[in-house]
C-alpha cells in the first residue's frame, strides 16, 4: 500500500476548528446568561470560518473544490450501486457536507440579527425590523436543537459506521492528512491549494468577521442632552 496526501492542512485546521466551535456554541447556548457573549463571539468566528471554506472549495487542493465532490444523480446512483470509486468525499458524504455548510451558514446568519429582548442584540441586529428578529431568535433555536444537532450526530454515527462496519477509516486522515491506497494509485495525492490561495481565502475569512461584526456600522447617537433647572 502506498500514501497519498488526501487532507491539505488548512482544510484539516478548518475542520477540527469548526468542530470545536460548534461544541462551544452549543455549551453557551444552553447555558446562557453570562455566556451568551461568548456564544456572539463564537458566531462571528464561525461565520470566518465558512467564509474560508467558501473560498477554499473553489481554489483549494483537488479534494476540497466543490465541483470534485459535488454529488451528482449519476455518481450517487454509481455509489449506491458500489460502482463509484474515488477519494475525498463520497456521494453521500459530499450530500452531509453541503447539508451541513448550508445549516450552519443559516445558523449563523439567523444568530447575527437574533436577540434576547434582555441582554443580547446579535451584531447586525440593527438590520432588521424587531419583529424580524425575534422570529429568526425563535428559528435559531429550534434549527440548532432539531436540524444542526441531528446532522451532526448522524456524521458522527456515519463515520464509526464507515470504522465499525465497512473497516474504513475517515477519523485518521483528517488527522494526518494521508490516506492509503493501492500502488497504481499512487499519484492520486492532492494538487494545488498553495500559499498564494491560502492567503486569499483567509483575507476573505477577516473581511467577512469584520462585516459580521457589525463593526462598520455607525455608533448609535449619543443620548440628548438635558437641561438642569437653574434652581
Amino acid at each position: 500500500m502506498q500514501k497519498i496526501k488526501l487532507w491539505d492542512l488548512p482544510t484539516r485546521v478548518f475542520h477540527w476548528l469548526l468542530t470545536l466551535a460548534i461544541v462551544l456554541l452549543f455549551v453557551t447556548g444552553i447555558e446562557g446568561g453570562n455566556l451568551i457573549d461568548a456564544h456572539g463571539k463564537l458566531g462571528i468566528f464561525v461565520a470566518g470560518l465558512l467564509a474560508f471554506r467558501l473560498v477554499w472549495g473553489v481554489i483549494g487542493s483537488t479534494y476540497v473544490r466543490f465541483l470534485q465532490f459535488f454529488p451528482t444523480p449519476s455518481s450517487t446512483l454509481a455509489y449506491l450501486q458500489g460502482k463509484w470509486h474515488g477519494y475525498g468525499h463520497n456521494p453521500l458524504g459530499a450530500c452531509s457536507v453541503f447539508t451541513l455548510l448550508l445549516l450552519i451558514l443559516i445558523q449563523t446568519v439567523s444568530g447575527l440579527i437574533s436577540n434576547d429582548e434582555i441582554s443580547f442584540y446579535g451584531p447586525l441586529y440593527k438590520l432588521v425590523d424587531h419583529d424580524v428578529s425575534l422570529w429568526w431568535t425563535g428559528f435559531h433555536k429550534q434549527l440548532a436543537y432539531y436540524g444542526l444537532a441531528v446532522l451532526v450526530g448522524l456524521h458522527v454515527a456515519a463515520m464509526l459506521f464507515y470504522k465499525l462496519v465497512k473497516k474504513k477509516d475517515l477519523f485518521t486522515p483528517m488527522l494526518t492528512g494521508k490516506k492509503e491506497v493501492p500502488p497504481e494509485d499512487a499519484d492520486k495525492g492532492y494538487k494545488g491549494g498553495g500559499l498564494l490561495s491560502l492567503v486569499v481565502a483567509l483575507l476573505f475569512a477577516v473581511l467577512v468577521m469584520w462585516g459580521a461584526s457589525g463593526a462598520w456600522m455607525p455608533a448609535p447617537p449619543p443620548p440628548a442632552a438635558t437641561e438642569t433647572p437653574s434652581w
